[in-house]
């Protein structure tokens, strides 16, 4: 499941994953807020946070997360806060390709990863 995050600046997007993160969730939440979010701006940030209740993805989650990376121009940088191993360990792998500032932060490292997706 992915729920919106409240309380950041206006263009940050927070994202929170747990349980299982289908494609569905990409559709109904990340999608619209990120298409709303590039209406206001040129480009946007991510604060994506994977809580301690992710379990998986779903595979037609992996589809639609591919549907995201055609827009990655359109981020300015992305934290992501994970204590998944294997997900910290792709970020840090394919960070060094994509064009933005990523960032890859554990879940007790939260507050350090709002304000440098803030800053």
């Amino acid at each position: 499941m992915m729920e919106l995050m409240q309380g950041l600046p206006d263009n940050v997007l927070g994202i929170i994953g747990s349980g299982t993160i289908t494609g569905e969730d990409y559709d109904t939440v990340l999608i619209p807020a990120m298409k709303d979010k590039l209406q206001r701006h040129k480009k946007i940030r991510m604060l994506y946070q994977l809580n301690k209740d992710f379990m998986h993805y779903a595979l037609d989650a992996y589809v639609e997360d591919a549907k995201v990376s055609w827009h990655t121009l359109s981020f300015e940088k992305v934290a992501v806060i994970s204590d998944v191993h294997w997900i910290n360990d792709s970020v840090n792998v394919f960070k060094f390709i994509i064009p933005v500032q990523v960032k890859v932060f554990s879940n007790n490292e939260f507050d350090k990863a709002k304000a440098w997706i803030s800053e």
